[in-house]
């Protein structure tokens, strides 16, 4: 069994998983847009190009998102995907990355858990905490 969080966006999809693989040091497997499928013609012009389905690859994780129209687009809350590593210099790279044009809700810092622990939203809405475990685990 595997168990990954899937991600919905308000049509900033692509960006999103594109920052995502390069900010994580991720693989996008699968990038399907709306153009082409069998269901196309149901679609908006304006909308085939948004995402269907998204896969990134990360470490042994996985991530999966799409694009919901605006009108069934809810911003996300009451979650928040937890990225746990080793290294205190890589969580605290990849926190600056995901606090660029995001909102920083907890700095990253030690705390009784951990060598490094944040929490901020980044610029597509995604709210992430940061667990930096190093010689805590």
């Amino acid at each position: 069994m595997e168990v990954a969080s899937y991600l919905v966006f308000n049509g900033q999809c692509e960006d999103a998983f594109r920052f995502y693989e390069q900010c994580f040091g991720g693989k996008i497997e699968l990038m399907l847009n709306h153009e082409g499928a069998p269901t196309e013609n149901e679609i908006p012009a304006e909308w085939r190009k948004k995402i269907m389905h998204a896969r990134l690859k990360v470490g042994d994780g996985v991530l999966m998102g799409s694009d919901a129209p605006s009108q069934h687009y809810e911003r996300p809350q009451g979650f928040s995907v937890q990225l746990a590593m080793n290294d205190r210099a890589e969580a605290d790279r990849i926190f600056r990355a995901l606090s660029e044009n995001g909102k920083i809700c907890m700095p990253i810092q030690k705390t009784f858990w951990a060598d490094g622990f944040g929490m901020v939203v980044d610029q597509f809405g995604t709210p992430w905490m940061i667990n930096c475990y190093g010689g805590c685990q």
